[in-house]
This record gives C-alpha cells, sequence and structure tokens, in this order.
C-alpha cells in the first residue's frame, strides 16, 4: 500500500493519477470530499490532519511506502507528527517533496530553512527515504491566467530573472518511481529541473505566441511585489519568499540539472508544452 499527502494539491494530485490502477494507494486529505474525483478501484480516500497524530497512525497503518508533502514553513510539527506515525505503523519508506534551494548555502530563508531541517527529520527517521528537489513549478504561471484572460497583462516582478522551472508532471512521474521501487532510490536526493532557464517575460511571450493575441508583461518593484505578498501571506512568509526573489535575480536558480531526464528516459518537458497543455486556463472565450 502507497500513502499519498498532498493529493489534493499540484504533485500530489497527479501522483494520484499516475499511480492510480498501477498499485494499491490511500490518499490522505483534511477534506476527503475535495478528492472524491481521484477515489476509484484500488483507491481509498482517508481523512486526517498533521496536527492529529492519532489520525495519522490510522491513515499509515499497512501502508510500505508514503509521499509527504508538508506546506506550513512555520511549523515542523507536521513532519514530526508524520514521521513518528510512520515508524510506529512499520512504514518502510518516505519520498518527501523538498526543495532545490536547500543546496544553495546562501539560501538562508525562512522556507528553504524550514525544508532543510525537515530534509534532517527525514534522513534521521531510521526509515528509508528519497528526497525530491524540484526548482519553481511550472503551474505557478496559471497565477497570472484572470489578468491574462481580463486584460491580457501579466503583472509580475523578476522579469528577466531566469528559473530553470520544471513541469509539476516530471516531478510526479518521479516521486512515482520512486514510491514504487523504494530500494533503488533510498538514501537519494534528486534535483529536479526543466531543460532550460526561461524568464518570466519570455513565459509571458511563450503565452501570447499560443494565445495568438498580444501581452503586455507589467513589472512590479520589489517594493509593490512584497506588498502583494504580504496581502497572501504571514509576515515571515511573504519575507522568505521576497529574498528567495532576491536570489533569483542574481541568478541563483538557473541552473539546469539532467537528472528528470536521466530517470525518466525522456527529456525534461519544456515550458512552451506545459503552456499548450494548460492553454484552456489563460483563455477568455471558453474555447
Amino acid at each position: 500500500m502507497i500513502l499519498l499527502t498532498g493529493a489534493t494539491g499540484t504533485v500530489g494530485g497527479l501522483v494520484a493519477r499516475r499511480l492510480r490502477g498501477t498499485a494499491p494507494l490511500r490518499l490522505l486529505t483534511r477534506r476527503p470530499e475535495r478528492a472524491a474525483d481521484l477515489a476509484g478501484p484500488r483507491v481509498e480516500v482517508v481523512g486526517g490532519d498533521f496536527d492529529d497524530p492519532h489520525s495519522l497512525r490510522r491513515a499509515l497503518t499497512g501502508v510500505t511506502s508514503a509521499l509527504l508533502v508538508t506546506a506550513n514553513p512555520l511549523t515542523h510539527a507536521h513532519d514530526e507528527h508524520f514521521l513518528a506515525a510512520a515508524r510506529a505503523c512499520g512504514v518502510r519508506h518516505v519520498v518527501k517533496l523538498s526543495a532545490l534551494a536547500v543546496t544553495d548555502l546562501d539560501a538562508t530563508d525562512l522556507i528553504t530553512n524550514w525544508q532543510r531541517d525537515n530534509e534532517q527529520l527525514v534522513t534521521d527517521s531510521g526509515l528509508l527515504w528519497t528526497h525530491l528537489r524540484p526548482r519553481a513549478f511550472m503551474s505557478n504561471t496559471l497565477g497570472w491566467a484572470i489578468s491574462i484572460r481580463a486584460e491580457g497583462v501579466v503583472r509580475a516582478a523578476c522579469g528577466t530573472a531566469v528559473n530553470a522551472t520544471v513541469d509539476p508532471q516530471d516531478i510526479a512521474e518521479v516521486a512515482a518511481l520512486t514510491l514504487l521501487a523504494p530500494e533503488a532510490h533510498a538514501g537519494r536526493a534528486y534535483p529536479l529541473t526543466g531543460p532550460e532557464a526561461i524568464s518570466p517575460v519570455d513565459q509571458t511571450k511563450i503565452l501570447g505566441e499560443l494565445l495568438e493575441r498580444p501581452l503586455v508583461f507589467d513589472e512590479l518593484s520589489e517594493e509593490e511585489a512584497r506588498r502583494r505578498l504580504l496581502v497572501r501571506y504571514p509576515a515571515p512568509i511573504a519575507e522568505a519568499l521576497a529574498e528567495s526573489a532576491s536570489r533569483g535575480r542574481s541568478g541563483a536558480k538557473s541552473e539546469v540539472d539532467p537528472t528528470v531526464a536521466e530517470l525518466l528516459g525522456r527529456p525534461a518537458g519544456d515550458y512552451r508544452q506545459w503552456a499548450v497543455d494548460h492553454l484552456a486556463a489563460f483563455r477568455g472565450d471558453g474555447t
């Protein structure tokens, strides 16, 4: 039995779809109704919460391998609770979704340090482990969809800063590979990037070409970008994201890594193909 956390999120949902029909799955979510479309033969959806160790033990009973996705940089308790329950239930292998920034010694922001500490918790757990370290998700640009549909405008900071963004589908494919073959991937940390470093300006250009309409890139100042972050996130997280953006401007996120292609036996997906696959989200005409 494989357990997936984060099944209603980007990567977890893609992993669930990839493994459905391949192995018995259990999907752990706070709101099981949101994962109803993933249920089916050999797929069980269970309710649970990282803040409730008893629910974690119930969910992890009978599980051999698990995908661990946590999302609150203000606490380590979620990873601690999960790993304690995993040990108690005899789980053999944990695949941890982390971030490539953990390998950058100059990255000392709250979120990166949180990821580093959580990786260490997994490494020290006594379980077999695999760390997945993706660069920024290509799907983050879905946040532009509303302004593109309504105004033909992308508003973002760091317009010319390049990032070796990765297709979440590739992350999911690697996650599935490691979950199905724990011994082959135990003790490994995989950097996951796309095939090229690309800027928001270039992503905007690609979207405009595919939509066959002119799009304008409106560069946000650092001050305006920080203000928008503070509207969406608690101050410590907003500041960490602003620090991360500053490192991006210096080129810290531009390195392309071959690991995705080596593991999957095919080229990593590029942004243009990702955009083609998700173009409907950016269209304003309903097509």
